[in-house]
Parts: structure tokens; sequence; C-alpha cells
């Protein structure tokens, strides 16, 4: 049976609650955030309703960081952590993600969300500091050619 005849994982959406660790954290509490990322997807995907797959094609992820307090670092630095934490969790490889958008939410500035997904709502809701990371294969942004 070819990919397209089954069900998918994506939209992949999974909420970690706690201070993600900088790519250039040490390497104990680098390996501790990647655990609680992997496992927090690992949840989330056992707990979806739709059983899905991953499969070796594109796909573009989504980052949110709900901080407690304003960031010590710089943004990007948490990326490929949580990356390498989602490999084969909801994707099979992270050669595969294409895009990634990455945004942090400090206190004190003003954002809102318009129709949140279940999960980047849970997310709104938690106390932070908590990261909402979403992976799709959509990808329309694409322009066609």
């Amino acid at each position: 049976m070819s990919d397209s005849d089954q069900n998918a994982l994506y939209p992949f959406e999974v909420v970690v609650e706690g201070t993600p660790i900088s790519l250039q954290g040490s390497g104990t509490s680098k390996e501790r955030w990647k655990a609680t990322v992997k496992t927090a997807g690992q949840n989330r995907a056992r707990a979806t309703d739709e059983i899905g797959f991953l499969y070796s094609a594109p796909v573009a992820l989504t980052i949110f960081y709900l901080a407690a307090a304003p960031m010590v670092g710089d943004v990007d630095n948490i990326v490929k952590p949580i990356m390498d934490a989602l490999i084969n969790v909801a994707y099979a490889d992270d050669r595969f993600v294409e895009r990634v958008i990455v945004q942090k939410f400090e206190p004190g500035v003003d954002w809102e969300f318009i129709d949140p997904s279940d999960q980047l709502a849970t997310a709104l809701e938690a106390t932070p500091p908590v990261v909402y990371i979403r992976v799709i294969d959509d990808l329309s942004w694409r322009q066609a050619q």
C-alpha cells in the first residue's frame, strides 16, 4: 500500500511544558530536554484519534515558545534540540523538515490568536513556560512550478 493510500499523522501538534534548552546548553540538560519533548510527542501521537504513520516527505515545523519571563539567549537556538527530539515521532528524519517557523511570546507583549487549534489553545491556557509544536505536510506555501 502506498503512502497516499494511508492516513498520515499530520497535522501533528504537541504541547511541552518547560523552558526549551538552547543548542548551547549543557549536554545533560539538552538530553533531558530532548527526552521531555520526545516523550510528550510520543504521548500525543498515542492520544490522537486517527492512527497515523510517518513517511519520508517534506514537512514544515512551527515552534511557539510561550515564556514565563524575558528569554535569555536567541530564539533560533531552541530549534535544533526540538527537531532532533521529534525524529521518529513526528517525522522520519529531520532532513525532511523543509521550513521552520519559530517565535517567542514573552510576558508584557500583547498578542492574539484567532481560532487556535485545540492543542494551541491548550498551550495558550497553560502556565508558562510552555512550547507549542506543529508539524504539517501541507506545503501549499510553495509556489507552483
